[in-house]
């Protein structure tokens, strides 16, 4: 049995119980994936991640990513928690811009204030949905083609696709068909938001064997991000909020300098302490 430090977040909101819950894990070069998945299973967050010592020289430390379905190269919330969990253990950058390792290489991230901001990684997938998969959408989400103005991939590791709704009071009343869209995730963008330092909102919902919905999304919103800086849908800076319908009040900082695009929150700390997992060296 090894014990390892702990600590529990809430990304994308300044307070607790406002954002998306992640938990890490510190000190984790000695985990082996089976327990890592087992952890992320036991947790049920949507993530759960893994502080490991770099492979790649140019890197301030490696994060290794668990969901209960399994491990992720990239997710946005994570990466955020574990740079803020990282920073707070005494973490100390080798440059100006904190450099993360993870499945989809290196990752820079910037602190401005309160604020934790990673550069949106290039999209492996920006093509417009397909006719009938666009179609599948709207049915099993209860509108019409028509309701949508665009509908696109904005995969950066993650799987995402996204559409964006031409009511926006439509984003609250939509009617979801898990078996319809199985095996789907799918971003709902809604111009305008429930406060006036919102410029968009959001929803993330995955199916899997059923629906589930993401709190606040940072990888989706970095995809959704870099779709509305190419087609000049977007300004420069805006906050997006997001999980409303979950009786959360997250938000997402966007900031386009040049060719990068920068996505960020703050974090909140919940939970502090040890725990302790089966198998690997011991950590004092």
């Amino acid at each position: 049995m090894t014990r390892h430090a702990f600590r529990q977040l809430d990304v994308f909101s300044d307070r607790p119980l406002g954002g998306n819950p992640l938990a890490v894990v510190f000190d984790a070069d000695s985990l082996d994936d089976a327990t890592m998945a087992a952890l992320a299973r036991w947790t049920q967050l949507s993530e759960t991640v893994f502080l490991q010592s770099p492979s790649d020289p140019r890197a301030d430390y490696r994060v290794r990513i668990f969901s209960p379905r399994g491990e992720m190269p990239f997710a946005g919330h994570p990466t955020l928690g574990a740079c803020h969990a990282w920073l707070a253990a005494g973490g100390q950058p080798k440059a100006t811009e904190i450099v993360q390792e993870c499945g989809i290489g290196l990752v820079p991230i910037r602190r401005d204030g309160g604020v934790l901001s990673f550069r949106a990684p290039p999209l492996r997938s920006d093509a417009p949905l397909e006719a009938p998969l666009r179609e599948r959408i709207a049915s099993g989400l209860g509108l019409a083609v028509n309701d949508l103005v665009d509908a696109r991939w904005v995969d950066n590791g993650a799987g995402w696709c996204a559409v964006l709704l031409r009511e926006p009071g439509r984003l609250h009343r939509l009617s979801p068909d898990p078996v319809a869209l199985d095996g789907l995730k799918i971003g709902v963008v809604a111009n305008g938001g429930p406060a006036p330092d919102t410029a968009f909102e959001v929803r993330a919902l995955v199916f899997a064997g059923g629906m589930l919905e993401d709190p606040a999304t940072g990888s989706l919103n970095a995809g959704i991000a870099v779709w509305f800086a190419q087609a000049g849908l977007a300004p420069d800076r805006y906050v997006i909020a997001q999980g409303r319908a979950l009786g959360r009040d997250a938000r997402i900082h966007v900031a386009r300098e040049g060719d990068a695009l920068w996505i960020g929150g703050r974090v909140a700390e919940c939970i502090e302490g040890r725990i302790s997992l089966p198998g690997g060296v011991p950590v004092r």
